[in-house]
């Protein structure tokens, strides 16, 4: 079955070519599109164009097919296209003509928008629960970990004092700016395209913030033809969301390899969470954070795939487009999955204290030596010289976390302030399951 059948049989494999693989990615957007088509059928009641006995039909025969999906029970048969027309042929099959009513109003363009919308929406928000998985658990270390000294690298080279309580706040307030860049993402996601049809509305009076309401979009995605140009547009927004989450894990995870080499032994983890070698027995490798690192780079790259295939697309629909949903779902999976196995990892993870008592790490302290000078109303510059002067003598006095007094420092890590900015950020995730709104939907059953 297909939407725009119309008397001809196709060449199978002109339908094969062109189905791709929507025959599985629409299986992620089932509860989606039964609930689109929900706030559809009350929006088609409200303004006559059906009955209110059809309404309460159509609303029930959905319901009992979100409840089917639910069991996994729908699935998409091997004659029908896509999700979309599976769920039209259940309800024909279910209502007979009332059934076949159920397009009337839209066109599969923005019926397909709409369900891509609700499902990335839920992703977000999933995602953003997720991050305060692993925000509040690389807070925790911060917190522990607050006054075991670390030495700070730039360039490569021991440079200053720091501790893990710095080093583990740090990625954690990246969270933080990864969560505002993931709420703007979704936020442009939020409002609703359904009712634009094809990219140029209908003469039918349809009552588009209905539905808005009903799906709990923020607002309208008002011109009809930008419905359609919005495509690629959002998931260029959510792919550079994911890209800085992405960005943040990989980072981390780069550190983590380093901390954990035979020169540093910063950190280490039991040997259940690390491999081996088939040939070298003393090897004890970082696998689980070269893999996170690696498909962080590769998840990266999505902002540059979406602009690649969008750029000079005409206005309108293009079936190129096509291609966003599976990229775009597959990437939310992949930083889902290297979010679960960080947090596993981090809740194992070992702390070497003490380092900073190595001789080779003397010099680390040396800013700290100008800075006691300067105390003492020597200038800067002068200070500077006379300790550069003595670098290579050493050693210096060690620094305490309780000599950093300013925001931000290692004796001043400001997590709970940390901590709120993450909070205020998290209210706006918040969207209702597809089971709640369906229920939400029956009420509208007289």
């Amino acid at each position: 079955m297909k939407l725009w059948e119309k008397g001809i049989n196709p060449e199978p494999a002109i339908i094969e070519f062109t189905a791709g693989r929507d025959r599985k990615t629409d299986l992620h957007l089932t509860k989606w599109d039964i609930v689109g088509s929900m706030a559809h059928v009350i929006m088609l009641g409200d303004v006559g164009l059906i009955s209110s006995d059809e309404r309460n039909e159509m609303l029930k025969a959905l319901h009992s097919l979100f409840v089917w999906d639910e069991k996994g029970s729908l699935v998409i048969e091997k004659d029908v296209e896509d999700i979309h027309s599976q769920i039209e042929k259940e309800m024909a099959s279910i209502l007979g003509t009332t059934g076949r009513k159920i397009h009337t109003g839209r066109s599969r363009n923005d019926q397909v928008l709409v369900d891509i919308r609700l499902y990335m929406r839920e992703e977000i928000d999933n995602l953003a629960h997720q991050m305060q998985k692993l925000f509040s658990r690389l807070q925790s270390l911060s917190d522990q970990y607050r006054e075991v000294l670390l030495p700070g690298y730039t360039h490569m080279q021991p440079a200053m004092p720091s501790s893990f309580g710095l080093w583990f706040g740090s990625y954690a307030e990246c969270l933080a700016d990864d969560l505002l860049v993931l709420s703007a993402a979704r936020a442009l996601n939020n409002r609703n395209p359904l009712g634009t049809a094809a990219g140029f509305g209908t003469t039918l009076p349809l009552n588009r913030k209905l539905t808005s309401e009903l799906l709990e979009f923020d607002d309208l995605l008002y011109n009809s033809a930008y419905a359609s140009l919005s495509r690629g547009k959002v998931e260029m927004a959510i792919a550079s969301a994911l890209a800085s989450v992405a960005q943040t894990l990989g980072r981390f995870s780069m550190d983590i390899c380093l901390y954990m080499t035979a020169e540093f032994r910063f950190i280490d983890f039991p040997d259940e969470y690390v491999t081996g070698s088939s040939i070298m027995p003393q090897k004890r490798n970082p696998d689980v954070f070269e893999l996170i690192r690696g498909r962080s780079n590769v998840i990266q790259a999505l902002p540059n795939e979406i602009a690649m295939l969008i750029s000079n697309l005409p206005s309108g629909y293009n079936r190129d487009l096509q291609l966003l949903k599976q990229i775009v779902f597959d990437a939310f999976d992949d930083v889902k999955e290297c979010m679960e196995i960080m947090l596993l990892m981090l809740n194992n993870i070992k702390v070497r204290r003490n380092i900073t008592d190595n001789t080779l790490y003397n010099t680390i302290f040396s800013t700290e030596e100008v800075n006691r000078l300067v105390k003492q109303g020597i200038p800067f510059r002068d200070a500077y010289k006379a300790v550069a002067d003595i670098v290579k003598n050493g050693p210096f006095s060690r620094t305490s976390v309780n000599d950093y007094v300013h925001e931000g420092s290692i004796g001043n890590l400001c997590n709970e302030e940390i901590a709120s900015i993450f909070s205020e950020r998290m209210k706006c995730f918040k969207n209702k399951s597809a089971g709640e709104l369906a229920d939400k939907m029956m009420g509208y059953v007289k």
